[in-house]
């Protein structure tokens, strides 16, 4: 990829820190140009799949993944059930002209300062995993330092306690899968389906999970979502960036 950095604010993170990347910014950018946005992802392992990377470097594949026209790319940096490492944000950060959001469990402000300082410009807070005040404290302090957040839920209650906290997330994630029982159930694009109408007006809607091709984005967008998130069939598919192309092609409306 070359040109523009799609979602480049130009703002500096302080010090020599790269320029910060809106994700929001960059999935706007896509649907600008006629695309569905993707978030592909680079993931170890999957406690459903197994292995991902399938002897394949996370530098490799976040190349060929950066010369497909993705919005953003995720980064699975859990260790105990993903096999995940923040060293790979900072092994594929100068190969990815995108925003990175890095999805972890993440529980402190000093996990925040590490997210930033390995290069990632968005967090992943799945609203199950905390009780109303750390999620609320969290989801300010990541604002504060420049990181962009990524509020994931995945059923009725989660979306109430979002509304009920005021949260006002740069983007909201919908889990097809339930990451309680390590997204291991068989959960489709019904769950955004169903949820979608429940969702606060105006909020940047992102599908994640369970995405197998082109008719599950396709019913994602139709049900509302703004961009989808696919990471195993993406990894799975014998040309990740062709795979990649196919699901920007589902479209959106000019």
């Amino acid at each position: 990829m070359t040109g523009a950095v799609p979602g480049a604010t130009g703002a500096g993170r302080g010090g020599d820190g790269p320029a910060t990347r809106s994700l929001a910014g960059s999935i706007r950018r896509r649907q600008a140009e006629g695309l569905l946005p993707v978030l592909s992802e680079i993931k170890v392992r999957s406690p459903k799949e197994g292995d991902l990377l399938r002897g394949r470097a996370p530098d490799t594949l976040a190349a060929a993944m950066a010369a497909a026209p993705i919005a953003g790319l995720s980064v699975v940096t859990e260790l105990i059930h993903f096999g995940g490492d923040l060293d790979i944000v900072r092994r594929v950060r100068p190969l990815v002209p995108v925003p990175i959001l890095r999805k972890d469990f993440v529980r402190t402000e000093a996990d925040l300062d590490e997210t930033l300082h390995a290069g990632a410009d968005a967090i992943l807070l799945t609203v199950c995993l905390f009780d109303d005040e750390p999620l609320a404290r969290l989801h300010a302090a990541a604002r504060e330092r420049g990181l962009e957040t990524l509020v994931e839920v995945h059923d009725d209650k989660d979306i109430a306690r979002v509304v009920e906290l005021g949260l006002l997330p740069d983007v909201l994630g919908v889990n097809n899968r339930d990451i309680q029982i390590g997204e291991t159930d068989d959960g489709d694009v019904g769950v955004t389906e169903r949820l979608a109408p429940a969702l606060p007006p105006g909020v940047l809607l992102l599908s994640e999970s369970s995405i197998r091709g082109a008719d599950d984005a396709r019913r994602a967008r139709e049900a509302g979502a703004d961009a989808i998130l696919v990471g195993t069939a993406i990894l799975q598919a014998p040309d990740p960036g062709e795979a990649i192309r196919e699901l920007a092609a589902v479209g959106w409306p000019r």
